[in-house]
């Protein structure tokens, strides 16, 4: 497996706080990762820094062999926490958007997913449910042909009935030469598709391990674990 991302002695802070202490990581292609962490971890600091939506005070991020910047934007699709797309378009021309936009973009993936949905590409993104926009938004960014995919916080807002299918979108249907990294609070529900974690604590890597050594040499899940190290 190849290196497709490489941070190293990342230092990050906000006024006297310290958001990310010195933090080395390097992620390997074809893994689905998870990046686990309570609150003020440095899980987001972490994840806008290799999107290029935040400057490191310290260090360097390789993304594909690249500094971040126009050439990594290129291979990393990424899904924030929010809902950014304007609420006026189209599901179409925001499908349209996205393929004059990323070169990589599959179109035909993205409607196929949409009608599985019932959304139909004449509404417009306003008379969708809060979950259905979410789905949208997902939808949109794992029909690229990515090389990383940045996930934060895929599963959080919709309902339990719903966390299955998005589940099953982030593995059906990305690159498998890729690696998907997924930040997420709900660890039980995606613990079943994860190769590796990486815990996140008051902005250090804490532990970076595969999921198969963590119940091998802990002799428990990688939810057991993580209420273990992140326990008050």
């Amino acid at each position: 497996m190849s290196e497709i991302l490489c941070c190293k002695d990342l230092v990050k802070t906000y006024g006297k706080t310290k958001a990310l202490n010195d933090v080395n990581l390097k992620l390997e292609s074809g893994k689905i990762i998870g990046l686990l962490g309570p609150n003020g971890s440095g899980k987001t600091t972490l994840i806008k820094i290799l999107n290029g939506l935040l400057t490191p005070d310290f260090g360097t991020v390789t993304i594909d062999g690249y500094n971040v910047g126009t050439q990594t934007k290129k291979v990393v699709s990424y899904l924030p926490d929010n809902i950014y797309l304007n609420s006026w378009m189209t599901v179409s021309q925001i499908v349209d958007y996205f393929k004059d936009f990323y070169a990589d973009f599959r179109c035909d993936l993205a409607y196929e997913m949409m009608e599985k949905l019932g959304i139909s590409p004449d509404m417009r993104l306003k008379t969708l449910s809060k979950g259905n926009k979410e789905k949208v938004c997902l939808i949109l960014v794992m029909s690229r042909n990515a090389k990383l995919y940045i996930l934060d916080e895929p599963i959080a807002g919709v309902d339990p009935a719903a966390r299955d299918y998005v589940i099953s979108t982030i593995i059906n249907n990305y690159n498998h030469d890729a690696t998907v990294l997924i930040s997420t609070h709900l660890i039980a529900d995606i613990e079943q598709v994860l190769d590796e974690v990486i815990f996140i604590k008051n902005g250090n890597i804490v532990l970076q391990q595969t999921v198969d050594n963590i119940r091998s040499e802990h002799g428990k899940s990688v939810d057991e674990l993580f209420r273990e190290v992140f326990k008050w």
